[in-house]
């Protein structure tokens, strides 16, 4: 895969909302991950190919990124356009139960683009499903972060994750690329 087709391929923004990202501690890199996603998702509009948002509602029992609250909002160093999609999710896949694969074939995507948060969680999860449904997966390396956990710091969690995606088998493999090599293939 060289060039990325605009009319197949899709950026999927996941879960960059207030409440994940501005806590103590931040996410790691979180100013270099907000600027690279924004990279990424001008290229593609530019392209043009489409943007989805994906943001994560929380469940009332957890009070945890309510819907229409502050923490739910889509972080404001986001850029979101008119043309942007955004769609709901409530468990990490972002598939699960969501409109997601239906909005992606109805638009003949066959590549998506992940980019947010958090790796080991609903980037993952994603991964794992947009792969077992045969989309063309490309995970952007430095627009995906995540916090240190109890076993493991954050640096250690995404190179895990990194390389982890790397060797998976599946039928198309999974791409990782960084957001400067994404732009230049949407700009071929």
């Amino acid at each position: 895969m060289n060039a990325f087709n605009p009319q197949t391929t899709a950026v999927i923004v996941i879960d960059v909302q207030v409440g994940v990202f501005e806590t103590q501690p931040p996410p790691i890199n979180k100013e270099k991950v907000l600027s690279s996603i924004n990279r990424v998702t001008a290229a593609a509009r530019a392209a043009p190919s489409s943007v989805i948002f994906i943001q994560h509602d929380g469940h009332p029992d957890e009070q945890w990124l309510l819907p229409n609250t502050p923490d739910w909002s889509l972080h404001p160093a986001l850029k979101v356009t008119g043309d942007d999609s955004i769609i709901r999710k409530t468990a990490c896949d972002a598939f699960y139960q969501t409109e997601l694969e239906s909005h992606l074939l109805s638009k003949s995507i066959e590549t998506i683009i992940i980019v947010g948060y958090a790796t080991e969680f609903c980037i993952d999860t994603t991964i794992r499903s947009a792969a077992s449904k045969d989309f063309s997966v490309v995970v952007v390396t430095d627009s995906h972060t995540t916090k240190d956990r109890p076993s493991l710091d954050a640096t250690g969690v995404i190179a895990h994750h990194q390389w982890l995606w790397s060797n998976l088998i599946c039928r198309k493999g999974v791409l990782l690329l960084s957001a400067s090599e994404v732009v230049h293939r949407f700009c071929e």
